[in-house]
């Protein structure tokens, strides 16, 4: 058992080395699949999208800003979406709103993974 989890931590740090050692080991997390949609958690129920937008804005052109609401009541959920036009202004966007106060509220920022939902729904 401790041979086998040598191995793979040998395979592990064998497939993530690079040979600029001054890259960031969080640069590997973010290369990998990384989108331009941002979810964004924790908003302000006072919050509107412009709002959002242009607490966004300075790390990059946001292409759209949507807060999630109930159909029913058009209440917002606490959450939305912050969509860039590059992957790149989205990471800078995560690295530094992540824990920042946003209309007297901390938000909580995260990538925005793809709903899959629909698609095995779909077959």
């Amino acid at each position: 058992m401790a041979a086998s989890l040598r191995e793979m931590s040998k395979s592990f740090l064998r497939h993530t080395s690079h040979p600029n050692p001054y890259i960031p080991p969080a640069h590997f997390l973010f290369s990998r699949g990384f989108s331009s949609k941002l979810l964004v958690k924790g908003i302000s129920f006072t919050s509107t999208e412009e709002s959002l937008t242009q607490a966004f804005s300075p790390f990059g052109k946001v292409l759209d800003a949507n807060i999630v609401r109930n159909k029913v009541t058009n209440k917002s959920k606490g959450f939305g979406y912050v969509t860039f036009e590059t992957e790149e202004d989205a990471e800078k966007a995560l690295v530094n709103m992540n824990g920042k106060m946003v209309d007297q509220r901390v938000v909580l920022v995260d990538k925005a993974w793809p709903d899959n939902r629909k698609a095995k729904n779909a077959g």
